[in-house]
């Protein structure tokens, strides 16, 4: 609470009067993105980020009276929440704050997006209508990105960001988060994709925000393992040990120590393996590899489980694995997981424990927490958070035992071999239960991490400890909003527990520090933007009309990597469209179909390539096919002849030129090098929806396809056989039906079409 008796409230011709509480540190916020531009608001979780938010609009609307404000969220139940929330705190007709998902049909937004000032909204729903060209951000005046740490990669932060730089009259950034990210790689990565110039960050340290910030004590909970299940484990890890050792000595890996891999470390081996397929498809080592490592990754899922979940979750996830090995279909990392000695005695062992009912101990711990807490406080809520369904479905089963508990599940809307999720409908009646006190024990999956509107709660847990700063910062930020909170870690001893444990206290240390550090680069007077650039190496902003050469580029290629590569060069203009042949087009001339090699092989396999060669070649002088990737020889079951012989028809038949590059950058260096030089000579770059001008045989024979089933091979024995179209359109029926694959039928349909009288429909 503020320490004022009576609180003060904001006085702003666009704040509804007594809605926002005059909090110094949120004016001060405010007032800097106004003053210094865009800008990354850090601060914890319940600090009033969106007030801040509403407060920066508040002013660009005033100031601005035409423009519009854009609000992105990463989910639908975030947007609708953030929606209500503007609707409550803005003195705005409530029309003219509306919410765009997916839900609302594109020409619906389309006409919404005329009338409204603020558009909350997904990501991809706005992504989508920029690419459509359903909207402009001409006229937006304040575009705010929310959980902004997830603006890396292709998430659709990064384009719509770099759209509105480009087409905004008047652009402005407000990025908000609790957590940016735990490397200075990461924070930097975010302000580059946010073009972000100044970060506004607080601690519960600074004295502007001490006042409003409650106390959380964080308690770390040792769990001792029993013999059986350490024993268990011991025969899992030598199960990953001895195909360790088989890797080393293949020299795939430097050390057989279980201990010196994670996940993450297994999962990046084996897309390098799979990689290095493509480049040698003839090495039987690598296949070999490849196995030995989808082996490793079966049976540390299974000792994450053990160590983590405990006996019920191990004992369901070994047993698909021996019911699904008996598949004919099974793959033989499947059958050699389910044929390996340790494995079958871990499963002994667990099973054994399941028949007595037996769990981790983690749960008799979690019970003993939560029934001592709601004995001191009955009217209390509490969280307990949990990586996985089937866990979080056995603690609710667990906790119905306990006298004062009263706990549901609270999981995500994707449906899951038979485990049905929650739609959007059901978890707002969950979490609007919860806060009524139907319920008192929220038991979540990630999905309770981020954004929901989920009521303050007295008591978070840690079913198993994460090793991401970012959610575990989230994790946390459920308590302690309105008065102090407790915060419980469960930590299996020698487990990955104790792992993630340290590595989320080290990542979030360093988080704080690199914030610290950042925040002194614009204390620095005079020299805040000095500071950032230095820092963060940010975009350039060239304009559109400074860039030299302009791409158009079909927007499903948005995700591809070759967009973001082209816009990176600095001297290239993509153009997103839909484009009705080809992937890109750099002149009038040229158009240029990008393929991957499994994507090129698999469009011989069906048929397709060829239909999309006659198509590119109807529409452009000099075609282009981009095979991208490794070894066109290594993908599927296909023989290299027909590969060579699928190629040299394109060249020699259709006439276009087949590039192969290495990755998205190659592709990208080509493309530019192609706009280069068709644009450099003068050539015009404009689209045509229309086929390029044909030469006479190219006519003849477009205008016979336009009879009724005739086609282009069709079309060819027609004016082979007539001599000309004059000869084909006056030929009888039966001279029509003697020509080889039109037949009485079609010949009859084509002496309709010509010779029947035209009659104009009625309009």
């Amino acid at each position: 609470m503020a320490s004022a008796e009576t609180p003060s409230y904001v006085n702003h011709p666009l704040i509804k009067p007594e809605t926002v509480e005059a909090r110094l540190y949120q004016q001060l916020m405010a007032t800097a993105v106004l003053d210094k531009g865009n800008t990354l608001v850090v601060a914890p979780t319940a600090l009033g980020k969106t007030v801040v938010a509403a407060l920066v609009m508040a002013e660009r609307l005033r100031k601005h009276p035409d423009g519009k404000v854009l609000f992105l969220a990463p989910t639908k139940p975030l947007v609708l929440q953030h929606a209500e929330s503007l609707r409550r705190l803005m003195n705005l007709p409530d029309e003219e704050i509306v919410a765009f998902t997916g839900s609302l049909s594109p020409k619906k937004r389309a006409d919404l997006w005329q009338s409204a000032r603020i558009i909350v909204a997904t990501p991809q729903t706005v992504e989508n209508d920029i690419i459509r060209g359903n909207i402009s951000l001409e006229d937006v005046v304040l575009l705010v990105v929310d959980e902004a740490h997830r603006a890396v990669g292709n998430y659709p932060y990064v384009f719509i960001a770099d759209q509105y730089i480009k087409s905004a009259k008047a652009p402005l950034i407000l990025a908000l988060t609790a957590s940016p990210g735990g490397s200075s790689e990461k924070i930097q990565e975010v302000m580059r994709n946010l073009h972000i110039r100044h970060v506004e960050i607080r601690t519960p340290d600074d004295p502007d925000v001490k006042p409003y910030v409650q106390k959380i004590r964080t308690h770390w909970v040792r769990v001792d393992l029993p013999s059986e299940f350490k024993e268990a484990k011991h025969l899992l890890e030598r199960a990953i040990a001895i195909r360790l050792r088989k890797l080393k000595e293949m020299n795939v890996v430097d050390s057989a120590d279980v201990r010196a891999y994670s996940k993450k470390d297994f999962l990046g081996l084996q897309e390098r393996l799979q990689g290095s397929v493509a480049e040698d498809p003839n090495n039987s080592d690598t296949y070999e590899a490849i196995r030995l490592v989808s082996e490793i990754l079966k049976i540390h899922h299974a000792l994450e489980l053990l160590e983590t979940q405990g006996v019920a979750a191990t004992h369901a996830y070994l047993q698909r694995v021996f019911s699904r090995s008996s598949l004919s279909s099974a793959p033989k990392s499947l059958k050699h997981v389910a044929l390996d000695p340790y494995v079958q005695e871990v499963y002994r062992i667990v099973r054994q424990m399941h028949l007595r009912a037996y769990e981790h101990p983690k749960l008799d711990r979690l019970k003993e927490i939560l029934s001592k807490f709601f004995k001191e406080n009955p009217d209390a809520r509490a969280i307990v958070f949990t990586q996985y369904r089937d866990t979080a479905a056995k603690i609710v089963d667990a906790l119905n035992d306990v006298e004062g508990i009263k706990p549901v599940r609270f999981v995500g809307q994707a449906s899951r071999e038979g485990d049905r999720g929650l739609n959007q409908k059901e978890q707002k009646a969950v979490l609007d239960a919860f806060r009524r006190g139907e319920y008192n024990v929220l038991v979540a999956t990630s999905v309770a991490e981020e954004g929901l509107d989920i009521p303050s709660v007295d008591l978070v847990v840690f079913y198993e400890a994460i090793p991401s700063e970012i959610r575990s910062i989230q994790r946390r930020g459920r308590t302690g909003r309105f008065g102090s909170g407790e915060v419980y870690v469960l930590i299996a001893k020698g487990t990955r527990d104790e792992a993630y444990y340290w590595a989320a206290r080290a990542r979030e240390r360093r988080m704080i520090e690199t914030l610290k550090k950042l925040r002194k680069m614009f204390e620095l007077k005079d020299a805040s933007q000095r500071a950032i650039t230095d820092f963060v190496q940010p975009k350039r902003e060239e304009s559109a009309s400074q860039k030299k050469y302009v791409v158009f580029a079909d927007y499903r290629e948005r995700a591809s990597g070759v967009i973001r590569a082209l816009e990176e060069m600095g001297d290239v203009h993509v153009v997103l469209k839909q484009l009705p042949v080809a992937d890109y087009v750099v002149s009038e001339r040229v158009g240029i179909e990008r393929k991957s090699v499994a994507d090129f092989v698999a469009s011989i396999i069906d048929g397709r390539l060829f239909t999309q060669a006659a198509e590119l070649t109807s529409h452009f002088a000099r075609p282009v096919i981009i095979v991208e990737g490794g070894n066109i020889y290594a993908v599927r079951n296909v023989h290299p002849n027909a590969i060579r012989g699928a190629l040299s028809s394109l060249i020699a038949d259709y006439g276009i030129s087949v590039l192969f590059t290495k990755d998205v950058a190659d592709t990208a260096a080509y493309i530019r090098a192609l706009a280069r030089r068709e644009q450099e000579q003068g050539r015009d770059v404009r689209l045509r929806g229309e086929k390029r001008i044909m030469s006479l045989p190219e006519m003849q024979q477009f205008i016979v396809e336009s009879l009724p089933f005739v086609g282009p091979k069709l079309a060819k024995q027609l004016l082979t056989h007539f001599g000309s179209v004059e000869s084909v359109f006056t030929a009888s029926e039966r001279d029509l039906a003697r020509v080889e694959g039109i037949g009485p039928k079609k010949a009859k349909e084509i002496r309709k079409v010509v010779s029947e009288p035209y009659k104009p429909e009625d309009v």
